[in-house]
Protein backbone atom coordinates (compact mmCIF):
# COMPACT_ATOMS: atom_id res chain seq x y z
CA UNK A 1 0.00 0.00 0.00
CA UNK A 2 2.86 2.26 0.84
CA UNK A 3 4.73 1.52 -2.63
CA UNK A 4 1.15 2.39 -4.34
CA UNK A 5 0.79 5.53 -1.96
CA UNK A 6 3.84 6.92 -2.85
CA UNK A 7 3.41 5.98 -6.53
CA UNK A 8 0.24 8.54 -6.08
CA UNK A 9 2.33 11.08 -4.50
CA UNK A 10 5.23 11.34 -7.24
CA UNK A 11 2.29 11.48 -9.86
CA UNK A 12 0.63 14.24 -7.80
CA UNK A 13 4.03 15.86 -7.91
CA UNK A 14 4.85 15.51 -11.22
CA UNK A 15 1.01 17.47 -12.46
CA UNK A 16 1.83 19.53 -9.59
CA UNK A 17 5.57 20.72 -11.15
CA UNK A 18 3.75 20.78 -14.64
CA UNK A 19 4.09 17.94 -16.40
CA UNK A 20 0.66 18.14 -18.58
CA UNK A 21 -0.74 21.65 -17.05
CA UNK A 22 -1.96 22.47 -20.02
CA UNK A 23 -4.72 21.14 -22.82
CA UNK A 24 -2.10 20.37 -25.55
CA UNK A 25 0.21 18.68 -22.92
CA UNK A 26 -2.69 16.83 -22.18
CA UNK A 27 -3.10 15.33 -25.32
CA UNK A 28 0.35 14.07 -25.76
CA UNK A 29 -0.04 12.03 -22.62
CA UNK A 30 -3.13 10.71 -24.03
CA UNK A 31 -1.45 9.82 -26.94
CA UNK A 32 1.44 8.03 -24.74
CA UNK A 33 -1.15 5.93 -23.13
CA UNK A 34 -3.05 4.48 -26.22
CA UNK A 35 0.06 4.01 -27.98
CA UNK A 36 1.61 2.08 -24.87
CA UNK A 37 4.53 4.04 -24.39
CA UNK A 38 4.59 2.65 -20.83
CA UNK A 39 3.23 -0.33 -20.71
CA UNK A 40 2.44 -0.20 -16.93
CA UNK A 41 0.49 2.64 -17.53
CA UNK A 42 -1.50 2.08 -20.18
CA UNK A 43 -2.04 -1.40 -18.61
CA UNK A 44 -3.48 -0.26 -15.87
CA UNK A 45 -5.54 3.08 -17.44
CA UNK A 46 -7.50 0.33 -19.86
CA UNK A 47 -8.23 -2.25 -17.32
CA UNK A 48 -9.48 0.16 -15.28
CA UNK A 49 -11.57 1.70 -18.01
CA UNK A 50 -13.07 -1.57 -18.99
CA UNK A 51 -13.12 -2.57 -15.04
CA UNK A 52 -16.28 0.46 -15.25
CA UNK A 53 -17.40 -0.12 -18.35
CA UNK A 54 -18.43 -3.85 -17.76
CA UNK A 55 -19.05 -2.70 -13.62
CA UNK A 56 -21.74 -0.40 -16.15
CA UNK A 57 -22.99 -3.02 -18.16
CA UNK A 58 -23.99 -5.45 -15.10
CA UNK A 59 -25.05 -3.00 -12.52
CA UNK A 60 -26.67 0.44 -12.56
CA UNK A 61 -24.87 3.67 -12.75
CA UNK A 62 -25.66 4.55 -8.87
CA UNK A 63 -24.29 0.98 -7.71
CA UNK A 64 -21.36 1.52 -9.86
CA UNK A 65 -20.46 5.19 -8.73
CA UNK A 66 -21.53 4.68 -4.91
CA UNK A 67 -18.86 1.56 -4.60
CA UNK A 68 -16.46 3.35 -6.32
CA UNK A 69 -16.42 6.65 -4.08
CA UNK A 70 -16.74 3.97 -1.07
CA UNK A 71 -13.36 2.14 -2.41
CA UNK A 72 -11.43 5.08 -2.87
CA UNK A 73 -12.91 6.15 1.03
CA UNK A 74 -11.71 3.09 2.26
CA UNK A 75 -7.90 3.53 0.52
CA UNK A 76 -7.67 6.89 1.55
CA UNK A 77 -9.08 6.42 5.34
CA UNK A 78 -7.47 2.89 5.55
CA UNK A 79 -3.82 4.88 4.45
CA UNK A 80 -4.46 8.21 6.54
CA UNK A 81 -4.90 5.48 9.33
CA UNK A 82 -1.95 4.02 8.70
CA UNK A 83 0.55 6.67 8.23
CA UNK A 84 -0.78 8.19 11.91
CA UNK A 85 0.20 4.49 13.75
CA UNK A 86 3.54 5.38 11.96
CA UNK A 87 4.01 8.47 13.33
CA UNK A 88 3.00 7.31 16.77
CA UNK A 89 5.59 4.10 16.74
CA UNK A 90 8.03 6.69 15.20
CA UNK A 91 7.25 9.34 17.57
CA UNK A 92 7.68 11.91 14.55
CA UNK A 93 5.91 14.47 12.66
CA UNK A 94 5.27 14.92 9.38
CA UNK A 95 3.44 16.32 6.73
CA UNK A 96 0.02 15.10 5.72
CA UNK A 97 0.39 11.91 2.98
CA UNK A 98 -2.23 13.33 0.62
CA UNK A 99 -0.26 17.36 1.11
CA UNK A 100 0.69 17.26 -2.95
CA UNK A 101 -2.52 16.03 -4.36
CA UNK A 102 -4.58 18.20 -2.29
CA UNK A 103 -1.69 21.47 -2.71
CA UNK A 104 -2.35 20.68 -6.26
CA UNK A 105 -3.86 23.00 -9.02
CA UNK A 106 -7.00 22.42 -10.25
CA UNK A 107 -7.91 25.70 -11.90
CA UNK A 108 -8.40 25.95 -15.50
CA UNK A 109 -7.05 28.80 -17.42
CA UNK A 110 -9.68 31.42 -18.99
CA UNK A 111 -7.84 30.98 -22.27
CA UNK A 112 -8.93 27.11 -22.36
CA UNK A 113 -12.39 27.98 -20.32
CA UNK A 114 -13.74 30.43 -23.05
CA UNK A 115 -12.58 28.01 -25.93
CA UNK A 116 -14.58 25.42 -24.33
CA UNK A 117 -17.48 27.59 -23.46
CA UNK A 118 -17.17 29.27 -27.44
CA UNK A 119 -17.41 25.21 -29.06
CA UNK A 120 -20.33 24.41 -26.32
CA UNK A 121 -22.16 27.51 -27.19
CA UNK A 122 -21.75 27.15 -31.23
CA UNK A 123 -22.71 22.84 -30.54
CA UNK A 124 -26.27 24.38 -29.30
CA UNK A 125 -26.64 27.11 -31.88
CA UNK A 126 -25.94 24.13 -34.56
CA UNK A 127 -28.19 22.10 -31.98
CA UNK A 128 -31.56 24.50 -32.67
CA UNK A 129 -30.82 25.48 -36.69
CA UNK A 130 -31.19 21.91 -37.37
CA UNK A 131 -34.15 21.20 -34.93
CA UNK A 132 -36.27 24.18 -35.81
CA UNK A 133 -35.42 23.53 -39.03
CA UNK A 134 -33.77 26.39 -40.63
CA UNK A 135 -31.80 24.21 -43.94
CA UNK A 136 -34.38 21.49 -44.69
CA UNK A 137 -31.98 19.42 -46.13
CA UNK A 138 -29.53 19.22 -42.88
CA UNK A 139 -32.90 18.48 -40.99
CA UNK A 140 -33.34 15.46 -43.24
CA UNK A 141 -30.31 14.41 -43.19
CA UNK A 142 -29.90 14.54 -39.62
CA UNK A 143 -33.75 12.60 -40.03
CA UNK A 144 -31.71 9.76 -41.65
CA UNK A 145 -28.85 9.43 -40.00
CA UNK A 146 -30.82 9.29 -36.70
CA UNK A 147 -33.11 6.42 -38.42
CA UNK A 148 -30.31 4.40 -39.08
CA UNK A 149 -29.27 4.39 -35.10
CA UNK A 150 -32.83 3.21 -34.16
CA UNK A 151 -31.27 -0.20 -36.13
CA UNK A 152 -27.82 0.27 -34.53
CA UNK A 153 -29.16 0.85 -31.16
CA UNK A 154 -31.66 -2.25 -31.44
CA UNK A 155 -28.65 -4.25 -31.80
CA UNK A 156 -26.45 -2.77 -29.36
CA UNK A 157 -27.06 -0.52 -26.16
CA UNK A 158 -24.51 2.72 -25.39
CA UNK A 159 -22.14 0.70 -22.83
CA UNK A 160 -21.59 -2.38 -25.58
CA UNK A 161 -20.67 0.96 -27.83
CA UNK A 162 -18.55 2.28 -25.45
CA UNK A 163 -16.48 -1.13 -24.50
CA UNK A 164 -16.06 -1.25 -27.94
CA UNK A 165 -14.91 2.21 -28.39
CA UNK A 166 -12.64 1.51 -25.23
CA UNK A 167 -11.26 -1.44 -26.89
CA UNK A 168 -10.53 -0.24 -30.48
CA UNK A 169 -8.63 2.90 -28.90
CA UNK A 170 -6.08 0.92 -27.27
CA UNK A 171 -5.90 -1.61 -29.85
CA UNK A 172 -5.71 0.29 -33.05
CA UNK A 173 -2.56 2.77 -32.64
CA UNK A 174 -0.19 0.52 -31.36
CA UNK A 175 -0.94 -1.98 -34.35
CA UNK A 176 -1.28 1.26 -36.66
CA UNK A 177 2.79 1.40 -35.22
CA UNK A 178 3.81 -2.00 -35.67
CA UNK A 179 2.22 -2.50 -39.22
CA UNK A 180 5.43 -4.03 -41.36
CA UNK A 181 5.91 -6.53 -37.90
CA UNK A 182 2.46 -7.33 -37.95
CA UNK A 183 2.28 -7.65 -42.18
CA UNK A 184 3.66 -11.21 -42.53
CA UNK A 185 1.88 -12.88 -39.73
CA UNK A 186 -1.44 -11.38 -41.70
CA UNK A 187 0.02 -13.03 -45.16
CA UNK A 188 0.96 -16.21 -43.30
CA UNK A 189 -2.91 -16.09 -41.63
CA UNK A 190 -3.94 -15.72 -45.53
CA UNK A 191 -1.79 -18.09 -46.76
CA UNK A 192 -3.27 -20.85 -44.51
CA UNK A 193 -7.04 -19.35 -44.68
CA UNK A 194 -6.47 -20.03 -48.67
CA UNK A 195 -5.22 -23.25 -48.35
CA UNK A 196 -7.90 -24.54 -46.33
CA UNK A 197 -10.30 -23.07 -48.56
CA UNK A 198 -8.53 -25.20 -51.52
CA UNK A 199 -8.87 -28.32 -49.42
CA UNK A 200 -12.36 -27.43 -49.07
CA UNK A 201 -13.10 -27.16 -52.49
CA UNK A 202 -11.54 -30.29 -53.10
CA UNK A 203 -14.29 -32.14 -51.20
CA UNK A 204 -17.20 -30.25 -52.26
CA UNK A 205 -17.63 -31.96 -55.29
CA UNK A 206 -17.30 -35.53 -53.50
CA UNK A 207 -19.63 -33.82 -51.19
CA UNK A 208 -22.47 -33.19 -54.08
CA UNK A 209 -21.61 -36.79 -55.33
CA UNK A 210 -22.52 -38.62 -52.19
CA UNK A 211 -25.68 -36.09 -51.49
CA UNK A 212 -27.99 -37.91 -53.70
CA UNK A 213 -27.38 -41.17 -52.64
CA UNK A 214 -27.90 -40.52 -49.41
CA UNK A 215 -31.36 -38.63 -50.51
CA UNK A 216 -32.30 -41.87 -51.97
CA UNK A 217 -31.91 -44.26 -49.03
CA UNK A 218 -33.40 -41.70 -46.92
CA UNK A 219 -36.50 -42.02 -49.35
CA UNK A 220 -36.26 -45.83 -49.76
CA UNK A 221 -36.43 -46.01 -45.63
CA UNK A 222 -39.62 -43.41 -45.52
CA UNK A 223 -41.07 -45.94 -48.14
CA UNK A 224 -40.44 -49.13 -46.28
CA UNK A 225 -42.01 -47.35 -42.90
CA UNK A 226 -44.96 -46.71 -44.69
CA UNK A 227 -45.39 -49.69 -46.22
CA UNK A 228 -45.07 -51.79 -42.83
CA UNK A 229 -47.17 -48.53 -40.93
CA UNK A 230 -50.02 -49.41 -43.51
CA UNK A 231 -50.01 -53.24 -43.26
CA UNK A 232 -51.88 -53.72 -39.95
CA UNK A 233 -54.47 -51.10 -41.55
CA UNK A 234 -54.95 -53.55 -44.51
CA UNK A 235 -55.35 -56.76 -42.16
Amino acid sequence: MTQSALQMISLAQGLADGQCPTAKNARFCVNDLIHWRDPRKSGVVFGLSMLLLLSLAAFSIISVVSYLLLVMLSIGITFRIYHFIVQAVQKCTEEHPFKPLLEMDVSIPPEISSRYVDATLTFIKQGLRLFLVEDLMESLKLAVVMWMFTYVGAIFNGTTILILADILLFAIPPLSENKTQIYPYIDIARAEARSILAKLQEKIPKLQEKFPRIMKRFKTEEKLQGATESQPEDK
